[in-house]
């Protein structure tokens, strides 16, 4: 089961830290992080990309799910 961050209505680099934070902290886990806005998604996907971590987003109803996995 993943690890769900909520970061809608955040503005950047909120939610980089927030997703951030729960890497350090649990780094074999499945993150699923939520975000509202465009440059958010590109944010948090470049840097767990950089990270190592694979990156899937999908839209739902006005905001991202950025799935991220090892």
């Amino acid at each position: 089961m993943a690890t769900i961050v909520d970061a809608r209505g955040r503005s950047c680099p909120e939610p980089v830290i927030m997703t951030k934070n729960a890497l350090d902290k649990n780094l074999s886990e499945n993150f699923d992080i939520l975000v509202d806005a465009e440059v958010a998604v590109e944010n948090v996907t470049r840097f767990a990309t950089n990270k190592g971590y694979k990156v899937n987003v999908e839209e739902d109803k006005g905001y991202f799910i950025l799935q991220i996995r090892k």
